[in-house]
């Protein structure tokens, strides 16, 4: 398919937003460059054509999956790659964000490479191109439809006034944005309004399944949070946004507070954020979530299975909440049984974040059996006289 292609970026405009006018100058000036250079790379991307394939699945599961990593450096330019400073196989440099994106784009390679059985982002192999220390003290992240891309946060900020560290840091981060990817490739989900937000949701989802396997923790005792490690010590917050709670990742004096809501009920409506799909992607994150919890374990090993088929199989571009609700309540079905315990878990997720699932079909009735030969005669016969 061939279609222009958005930037996904990690920060919400929102956030940016508030800097800008609860900040100090200097924070201020910063998110205001951010907001501008990340709207230049926009306009840019949508003036050029991407080529998107969807690869069979047997074609996948063919191919050998072999890891393809290279990193930059911009070195505080926007010119992309940049330089080369690591590729695959090469061992660590002395640059900490170089290693971060190498480390953080192989996790996410074994997730979907180990868990899903996909070769890389787009199923085939795609080499993994990552570039750090992009423009000078741009606070975001993000996927370009070809690569990766991460500021540096404001290194150059008094300490005092540092809001964001380096967006390499965060493992789920990097495990979103290349999500973004993984959808462009799939679902290709349409990015606004309900679409978008589901988009933004899948990047969470898988974004933080990447940090739960690499650091092997169950369900329960997985964080949830995204962004984690993002946020320096100056802002009141634990990252950007909350699976588990949305809603309450933050609350800042200069950042403002998370707006995310967690229920239908509270679903925002705006022409902000392309239809709000930072803000109203909690709502599926949140559903995602209590079905991870419901089911116990690791979340990869049924929910992220789940999703994961779905994404591949059920969803399209202009799927809305509805359809993922659906969507994932039949691959339940599918992948488990219907009225298993993990399909149950899937509508009890949905429906505590006000979305009710569509019900299973009940069986198809079994046929009356064909007549067997002479019952026509015998039929004949009897009405014949007067029994039939």
């Amino acid at each position: 398919m061939s279609h222009s292609h958005t930037i996904f970026c990690i920060l919400p405009p929102y956030m940016l937003e508030q800097i800008v006018e609860n900040g100090t100058s200097a924070q201020s000036d910063l998110a205001a460059q951010t907001l501008a250079t990340s709207q230049q790379i926009r306009e840019k991307r949508q003036s050029m054509a991407l080529t998107t394939n969807r690869v069979p699945s047997e074609d996948r599961v063919a191919a050998v999956a072999v890891k393809q990593r290279a990193v930059y450096t911009a070195n505080s330019g926007t010119s992309l790659p940049g330089t080369l400073v690591r590729s695959e196989g090469s061992a660590p440099v002395s640059d900490v964000a170089v290693n971060e994106a190498y480390d953080g784009s192989g996790a996410t390679f074994d997730l979907y490479d180990t868990i899903f059985g996909r070769n890389s982002i787009d199923g085939n192999g795609l080499k993994l191109i990552s570039t750090v220390h992009y423009s000078k003290n741009y606070d975001n992240a993000f996927w370009d439809g070809e690569q990766m891309v991460y500021g540096d946060g404001d290194e150059n900020l008094p300490a005092s006034q540092r809001l964001f560290n380096r967006f390499t840091i965060a493992l789920d981060v990097i495990g979103h944005e290349l999500t973004h990817g993984v959808t462009q490739y799939e679902a290709n989900l349409t990015y606004s309004n309900q679409p978008g937000a589901l988009n933004e949701a899948i990047s969470d989802i898988f974004g933080s399944l990447v940090k739960q396997y690499q650091r092997g923790q169950t369900a329960d005792q997985a964080d949830w949070i995204i962004g984690e490690g993002l946020f320096t010590s100056n802002v009141n917050g634990v990252g950007i946004r909350s699976m588990k709670a949305p809603g309450t990742a933050y609350d800042d004096p200069v950042l403002g507070k998370d707006p995310q809501p967690a229920h239908m009920d509270d679903y925002v409506n705006t022409s902000q954020d392309n239809g709000g799909v930072h803000i109203n992607s909690g709502i599926v994150n949140h559903a995602f979530y209590l079905t991870a919890v419901e089911i116990g374990g690791f979340a990869w090993e049924k929910a992220g299975q789940i999703w994961y088929k779905a994404l591949t199989e059920k969803l399209s571009s202009n799927s809305n909440f509805q359809d993922a609700a659906d969507g994932t309540f039949e691959t339940a079905g599918e992948l488990f049984g219907t009225d298993s315990m993990e399909q149950n878990a899937v509508k009890n997720g949905w429906s505590q974040v006000g979305i009710m699932v569509t019900a299973v079909p009940g069986p198809t009735p079994e046929p009356p059996p064909e007549p067997t030969p002479g019952d026509g005669c015998l039929t004949a016969l009897l009405r014949a006289i007067g029994l039939g």
